[in-house]
């Protein structure tokens, strides 16, 4: 009778329906005491584990055990977390889930909705809209950001553009090339005068604009990308599939907290597995390719 039962439990979760305290406390013996979710700093540590508190709390009280969100002072400390098993889920972009994918055991269950409800996002350049700088052709020569090595839409996707369509290398386009850390540093460098032009995404940009940390009249945006497929939360492939199958359902039943949505600043979540980021791994190689020219 208690496998029928817990059985049931992951049902409803699957559903979306937010359980009773009574009813979410009684999780399966497998699984661990408490969950561990990784957090990659797309703002900066301290700030994404404030943002991601609600969903936190959220995914505690349907799941009925500790849920604490952790994060690190770059992409790749969470991709070695996860690997060490000092995670069970994480928060990624696109590019550092491919990498987590190879060398930390992790599985895409879910990805993360733009406001408007699109599955994914926009890579974005931009400068002050004081610099004088108008297009990219009028950057070269200038101070430019990367965010992190495993970004995607701040470094990744912009390598493409470099590449393949402008057929330049950053290092010897620009003056001086840099990794902020994060794309909330990257905004306010450019904001504050001391990186001329940064890559980064709308949705970080909007975050910062939210903050009160910048705005969209600080900025002039240079290029934009196409569609880069959404943010993905991922588990690792060892543990219980009852716990990703009541994780993944929990994630989909915060997409009815207003509220939450409006402290985590995205439209919700959608299902997604591995394959949903086959295109991340396609612009690897290509970017890998025409390096070697």
């Amino acid at each position: 009778m208690k496998s029928i039962y817990q059985t049931f439990v992951v049902i409803l979760v699957l559903l979306g329906l937010v359980l009773s305290p009574l009813i979410s406390a009684a999780s399966p013996k497998e699984w661990p005491e408490e969950i561990r979710v990784g957090l990659i700093p797309t703002e900066g540590g301290a700030d994404i584990v404030e943002r991601f508190k609600p969903l936190m709390e959220h995914l505690e009280r349907t799941l009925g055990i500790k849920v604490k969100g952790v994060s690190a002072s770059d992409y790749a400390g969470i991709i070695t977390a996860m690997a060490h098993k000092h995670l069970e889920f994480a928060y990624f972009g696109p590019k550092s889930y491919t990498e987590a994918a190879e060398k930390a055991n992790a599985a895409a269950i879910a990805l993360e909705l733009n406001k408007e409800g699109e599955a994914g996002y926009y890579g974005i350049i931009v400068t002050r809209k004081d610099s004088g700088i108008n297009t990219m052709e009028q950057a070269n020569g200038k101070v430019f950001a990367f965010t992190d090595p495993n970004s995607t839409s701040g470094c990744l996707v912009p390598n493409i553009l470099f590449a393949r369509d402008m057929l330049v290398k950053p290092e010897e386009y620009f003056r001086q090339v840099r990794f902020s850390g994060s794309h909330g540093a990257s905004i306010l460098a450019v904001k504050n005068g001391s990186i001329d032009v940064a890559a980064t995404n709308n949705i970080d940009m909007d975050r910062m604009i939210e903050k009160g940390q910048a705005s969209l009249d600080d900025f002039k945006i240079l290029w934009k990308s196409e569609l880069i497929p959404g943010a993905p939360m991922a588990a690792r492939k060892d543990l219980p599939e009852s716990l990703k199958a009541a994780f993944t359902g929990a994630l989909m039943s915060f997409n009815s907290n207003k509220e939450g949505l409006e402290k985590l600043q995205n439209g919700g979540y959608a299902y997604a597995d591995d394959t949903t980021y086959d295109v991340i791994r396609y612009l690897k190689r290509l970017k890998a390719q025409m390096a070697k020219k």
